[in-house]
């Protein structure tokens, strides 16, 4: 008969950036178990709180599924030595598994012998195994900070004050440090008390009854409702950021929504200012009009329930006044600060110990964004309004305002150049300029602000790789995918002509001025290979498929807008209605271009042509080839599809009447170096044998 399965950890507050992460880690640590265990199970649900994570596992059998299969292990040329005895890897296997010599047996496999053994074992009570396995469990938990308390030696992400582990009616007994398991939970800290859980199937009900809120889905669904819900009322737009939306969910245990008012007179002040404010020191909720204009309320999420609400909000209101006070006096003394002082303070603030100060950025910054401006041709206003915003675009870091808020940059850097007298589309620039700034935001829309933008991403990059910070693995600690990332978004955006190679250059030719630490060559190259990743993200997020994606940059990545008109152009031909015509197309091309990777030459002489059908796809290619390079080079990646498809009856008729790999040497050498003129203008085009049919 099976039962239901209880696990409940009871902890400290934990800081809701950590709850779901250690919430998803409980349930999958819990199903991995279950299954190296050999126990069989139902549902596995979890829960969390800023108290608590636990998880239910339903119809969890009585007994572990008996074990009989057979074990591999190494071959008989390592498992028996010279005299046919047991060598130590056969008896190291034997003893891992459980099981004497005399048991082993041989089967090939794959043309080769092996030792195999019959491993077999009758379950055990699962009540039996439950113990030392949620101890273990529990114990071997991860979380970005841990702390220890007391003597305990466990490190875990707040300290644990209680244990709920329940099988069926039964208490599983664990004890960890000091902590006892049994059936006693708790409820809200301040309108619940203690409360016994008979049974695992009673225990969002008995939380509940304590005002706890146990399911994450339905007190995320309460909170989303009860926002609505006010803002149908009062004809409001609240305006909820899932990331904020995320930790509030996980401060509250009991949610109620509430809202408050501030004194008008502040909306004097940006309202990036106000809504950053609110959001990022008390986790309130802005309040908009249909416009999007700010209006003087918050709306904030209350962990408990109504009583004396109005008293809450108050409360709330009084925090946010002193808040909101302190940006407005903020706001004011950074206006009082000029340009050219704050660009002066930037010479005593670090930006790398090996790449220099702020102002060394700001001043590679602007060579780099001048070079880019000539190198795209720009005229000569946009020129002026790029090298005054490379100039002045990182000022505002030294403003009391930014200091406070980080996240500001940019915009604050905008309003006070605005109000410094700077023209429009320079003040813009700076704002733009950290644009985009997270995966899914916009590029930057002026030209201005895109060309400053690709400067400082690169100097970011070319100044990291020049030094050895490239990033492996998880670890990217200066956000360098997301500058690259945005460096490919915005030379697309803009349709710009800029090759990869030539931005690589500009950047390291700047950085060299100040000797750099690694060869110059060889940050080209990992630059090159670090992009490649970037730009395989965009073709997948236009929805190209995997082996258009692979065909296409095997033919080279550098210029950005070409290699996404290629892969557009290839999908339409290999996934469109024409999809089994362009197979023989590609069948045909791919063939040319596996007998001309034996090319050694590629000289070809019409006068060694001796069949009629050689002649025929020389004279079909020369009349072509000029149209399909242009049309490749132009960005027109459909024609040059379209003329090499015309050739496909040709190449046939060629291979149905031609030896290639003819016995006279001279004759094999120029139809190789005929086919090699063919492979390599389509290789310009995609790798067509990567494509997968």
């Amino acid at each position: 008969m099976a039962k239901d399965l209880l696990l409940e950890i009871g902890l400290e507050e934990v800081p809701a950036r950590f709850v779901r992460g250690a919430m998803n880690q409980l349930k999958d640590k819990t199903e991995k178990w279950l299954e190296a265990a050999r126990i069989s199970h139902g549902e596995v649900k979890a829960y969390a709180t800023p108290r608590r994570i636990a998880v239910l596992v339903r119809d969890v059998e009585e007994k572990q599924t008996d074990l009989n299969e057979e074990v591999k292990g190494p071959s008989r040329k390592i498992a028996l030595d010279e005299q046919g005895n047991w060598s130590k890897a056969a008896l190291g296997f034997a003893r891992s598994q459980g099981v004497e010599p005399e048991a082993f047996f041989f089967k090939e496999l794959g043309g080769v012998e092996y030792i195999y053994a019959n491993k077999s074992s009758v379950g055990t009570v699962t009540m039996d195994v439950l113990p030392e396995g949620l101890t273990s469990l529990i114990t071997s938990m991860s979380f970005p900070k841990n702390m220890r308390w007391g003597s305990h030696e466990l490190r875990f992400v707040r300290p644990i004050r209680w244990l709920v582990a329940l099988f069926g009616d039964d208490v599983i007994p664990l004890e960890i440090t000091d902590v006892v398991s049994g059936k006693q939970s708790r409820g809200h800290r301040f309108l619940g008390s203690d409360t016994e859980i008979a049974s695992p199937s009673l225990y969002e009900e008995r939380l509940r009854e304590q005002n706890v809120i146990v399911d994450v889905t339905e007190r995320e669904r309460q909170i989303v409702e009860q926002i609505n819900g006010l803002a149908a009322e009062k004809g409001w737009h609240i305006a909820v950021k899932e990331d904020l939306l995320e930790e509030v969910l996980f401060l509250v245990e009991y949610p109620s929504v509430l809202f408050g008012t501030f004194d008008p007179s502040f909306l004097n002040i940006p309202q990036e200012v106000l809504i950053t404010s609110m959001r990022e020191h008390q986790r309130y909720f802005p309040v908009l009009d249909d416009g999007g204009k700010l209006l003087p309320f918050f709306v904030t999420v209350r962990n408990g329930d109504r009583t004396s609400i109005e008293q809450v909000a108050k409360g709330n209101e009084k925090v946010l006044r002193a808040r909101l006070s302190d940006a407005k006096f903020f706001y004011q003394e950074d206006q009082k600060l000029a340009i050219t002082d704050a660009l002066a303070k930037l010479e005593t603030i670090v930006y790398h110990e090996e790449l220099g100060s702020v102002a060394d950025k700001v001043r590679r910054i602007q060579i780099t964004a001048s070079r880019l401006a000539k190198a795209l041709g720009t005229d000569s206003g946009s020129e002026d309004a790029i090298a005054r915003a490379a100039a002045i675009c990182k000022f505002d870091l030294v403003t009391q305002m930014v200091y406070e808020f980080p996240e500001l940059q940019g915009i604050m850097g905008e309003d006070y150049a605005r109000k410094a007298g700077e023209r429009d589309v320079v003040a813009k620039a700076i704002n733009e300029h950290y644009q985009p700034r997270f995966a899914g935001d916009r590029a930057p829309a002026s030209l201005v602000g895109a060309v400053v933008s690709l400067a400082d991403k690169i100097d970011t990059i070319v100044g990291c790789f020049s030094i050895g910070i490239i990033p492996t693995g998880s670890q990217d600690p200066y956000a360098l995918r997301r500058q690259a990332a945005g460096i490919v978004q915005i030379i697309l955006a803009h349709g710009m002509k800029l090759p990869l190679d030539v931005l690589f250059d500009l950047a390291i030719d700047v950085h060299s001025g100040r000797s750099l630490k690694r060869d110059a060559s060889q940050i080209r190259k990992d630059l090159y290979e670090f992009f490649s990743l970037r730009v395989k993200n965009v073709l997948s997020e236009q929805g190209i498929r995997y082996d258009v994606v692979d065909a296409v940059m095997a033919a080279g990545y550098n210029d950005l807008g070409q290699t996404v008109n290629r892969a557009a152009a290839l999908t339409a031909s290999a996934a469109g209605e024409r999809r089994d015509e362009f197979k023989l197309v590609v069948d045909a091309l791919t063939r040319v271009g596996n007998l001309a990777a034996k090319a050694t030459s590629k000289h070809v002489d019409p006068a060694l042509f001796a069949e009629q059908a050689e002649k025929d796809l020389h004279a079909a290619w020369q009349a072509v080839s000029a149209d399909i390079d242009a049309a490749i080079a132009n960005g027109d990646a459909a024609d040059a599809i379209a003329k090499l498809s015309g050739l496909k009856d040709i190449i046939n008729g060629y291979f149905d009447h031609v030896m290639v790999m003819a016995e006279d040497e001279a004759v094999r050498t120029n139809r190789l170096a005929a086919l090699a003129a063919i492979a390599e203008s389509t290789g310009r085009l995609a790798d067509l044998s990567k494509l997968v049919w």
